[in-house]
């Protein structure tokens, strides 16, 4: 690799060497030399004091950087979304990477990614990392992928932390029958018989509307208020989470020991990326912003259907404290040394898929208002594209100029009627062949994804992420059916094979489709009722003919209603292999109506998420996981296998 100053005095690293027979991610990743991660951040503009360095490969940056750049105008803000994909998945990630390099050394913009931490779950489970691929990376993809600054570490510690608070109040209230005894506890006298409220506990007075400071002055009825809690433990909807793919962990008993007094209650464990407090760390503001939202975080309610939030607990200062350092973007690089952030990782499927508002923040200041900052949105557009639009927009107040909508000939010969597709199994031989009949059918599915972008008044650009079996007359298709279907162009890219090169006519058309007058706007106005919000997506998106709802689910919608919480934005979990709730239906089914099975809370994160179908928020491992090639060696301490 070569490295030299670019255009307007900025580090360029161009790629000198690439291989036509493309070796795989991890020897990539390994043969690189990244610039030092204080020169990257100098390069794009933050100070030293503002940076928090972990080595010399990744860094920290503090949020003050915003205070300092508040006046310059933001860049332009591009979005990355797909068609729906295959099990493998259609190369989100390697086109944002490798878009971000072509505009960055190649056309000597200034530019910044923003991505999301992949979990390590399915690094060492099925599909692998998520530091792109190819020539296409972020690096060191190691560290991108394993434990990188520790901030699902952060996540985990403080889920679980909130976990063991619920399940102890629920044990100490049951075996503390006195309310006098439960206060004394909580609020215990010193020698003197004075007695202090802390922080936490005073929130909890002023919701109860105790306008009372001194523990001593409390009523007995307003002792009981104070102290007692209630929880019903079959409310309970808060559950433990763990970074590893455990299907056996999906439900558990806890409480068996002899000591819980007989205690017992059936729960579980999720991922770590699906806890509400990775969700919370992606929305955040700021400091103080995630200080609310994690104290307002719901567990369940009481018996009388009232919600009992973490502050409720008193752990809602323990929680920021656990989280406040994770609060902060992480720095990399791509191959081509173009500046990235790695902020949050919130599944898309059982959680709204996208990364940080405060990376993007920063990093639309950085760039200026002549630089480009590329947001990734897990899975389809009628998924994580849809959750950017009406959740992550909504709580930055930012707007996007630009989609760009990642396809394969392979998803399309899928949707087109195609052989099923199955991870870890070879392709069937039909999407390695020319079937341009496949491929017109699987057009369908393009063409609503097409549509969902523009229905938010954004133009769409096509990134045909290429293969090496695509054919010509393939390609020009998807394109013609495309622009047919109202994108603002179609452009082959070879990012994969050739880094950011590969993507310069990409790069060309998303700059002259940022250059379009648009018209950006949400889907549904908040104001409109839960099952209005969920018939809007289910119609607008999915293309629905409408929705059912079990009896759980109408239970919960009037429950959250009755709470005021029914003006909250929508996060429907459902599955990211159909635009329907059914896996098996490809293309664009028509007809279909969406169970909804059970409506849950994140009020803390600011959302309401429907559960379509059965969707599972702990994966599981296959017969023959990834880690089966994981390995080290112990003479140089490199990491072998890692995908």
């Amino acid at each position: 690799m070569a490295t030299a100053r670019g255009a307007q005095g900025r580090l360029a690293h161009k790629l000198t060497k690439v291989l036509a027979r493309v070796p795989s991610d991890i020897e990539i990743s390994q043969s690189a030399a990244p610039i030092p991660i204080d020169k990257i951040a100098a390069d794009a503009g933050i100070l030293p004091d503002e940076l928090e360095l972990y080595g010399k490969t990744k860094a920290k940056v503090h949020l003050t950087i915003r205070e300092r750049l508040k006046d310059v105008p933001n860049g332009k803000y591009i979005v990355v979304t797909a068609i729906t994909p295959t099990p493998l998945g259609e190369g989100k990630t390697t086109t944002t990477v490798g878009l971000s390099q072509a505009l960055g050394a190649y056309l000597g913009k200034k530019v910044f990614t923003c991505i999301r931490q992949p979990s390590q779950g399915p690094t060492f489970g099925i599909k692998g990392g998520a530091a792109g691929g190819g020539y296409s990376q972020i690096i060191p993809m190691e560290d991108f992928n394993l434990h990188l600054t520790g901030d699902i570490h952060a996540i985990t510690a403080a889920n679980n932390l909130l976990a063991a608070a619920v399940d102890t109040r629920i044990f100490h209230e049951k075996t503390t029958p006195s309310d006098d005894t439960l206060f004394d506890r909580l609020c215990p006298p010193g020698k003197d018989g004075s007695r202090r409220f802390s922080g936490v506990m005073l929130r909890r007075l002023r919701k109860l509307g105790i306008d009372k400071g001194d523990p001593n002055q409390l009523t007995p009825e307003e002792r009981g208020r104070f102290a007692r809690l209630d929880i019903d433990p079959d409310s309970v909807t808060w559950r433990r989470v763990l970074d590893t793919n455990d299907r056996m962990l999906r439900q558990i008993t806890i409480g068996q020991g002899k000591d819980e007094k007989g205690l017992t209650r059936v729960t579980g464990f999720d991922i770590a990326v699906a806890s509400e407090i990775m969700a919370v760390l992606a929305l955040a503001s700021d400091l103080t912003d995630m200080r609310e939202r994690l104290g307002r975080m719901v567990i369940g309610t009481d018996h009388q259907g009232t919600p009992v939030t973490a502050d409720d607990l008193g752990v809602g200062g323990a929680l920021t404290v656990l989280m406040k350092d994770a609060l902060m973007p992480n720095l990399m690089q791509t191959l081509e040394g173009t500046p990235a952030f790695v902020h949050a990782g919130p599944f898309a499927n059982i959680a709204h898929g996208n990364s940080s508002i405060v990376a993007d923040q920063i990093a639309l200041k950085l760039v200026g208002p002549s630089g480009y900052v590329l947001t990734e949105a897990g899975f389809g557009a009628e998924i994580g594209f849809e959750k950017f639009c009406n959740i992550k927009c909504r709580a930055s107040g930012l707007a996007p100029n630009c989609a760009v909508l990642v396809a394969t000939l392979r998803a399309l010969k899928m949707h087109g009627g195609g052989p099923k597709v199955v991870a870890g199994r070879p392709l069937p031989p039909a999407y390695s062949e020319e079937n341009l009949e496949l491929v017109e059918r699987g057009c369908g599915n393009l063409a609503k994804m097409i549509e969902n972008g523009r229905r938010y008044g954004i133009p769409v650009v096509v990134a045909i992420n290429r293969f090496k079996d695509d054919t010509a007359a393939e390609v020009e298709l998807v394109r013609k059916l495309a622009l047919a279907a109202g994108a603002e162009d179609a452009v082959v890219s070879n990012h994969w094979a050739e880094g950011g090169a590969g993507a310069v006519a990409l790069a060309g058309a998303v700059i002259a489709a940022c250059e379009k007058p648009g018209r950006f706007q949400h889907l549904y106005p908040l104001e409109k009722s839960i099952k209005e919000k969920i018939e809007i997506i289910v119609r607008e998106m999915y293309g629905g003919a409408g929705v059912e709802y079990l009896p759980e689910a109408e239970r919960k919608i009037a429950l959250y209603t009755e709470c005021g919480f029914d003006k909250l934005p929508i996060c429907m979990a459902k599955t990211h292999l159909s635009l329907s709730h059914d896996p098996e239906l490809k293309g664009v089914p028509t007809g279909f109506v969406v169970p909804v099975r059970d409506v849950r809370a994140s009020v803390g994160a600011g959302f309401l998420y429907p559960l379509l179908g059965a969707m599972s928020t702990m994966p599981g491992l296959p017969t023959r996981p990834i880690y089966y090639e994981i390995d080290v060696d112990p003479q140089t301490g490199r990491v072998i296998g890692l995908s």
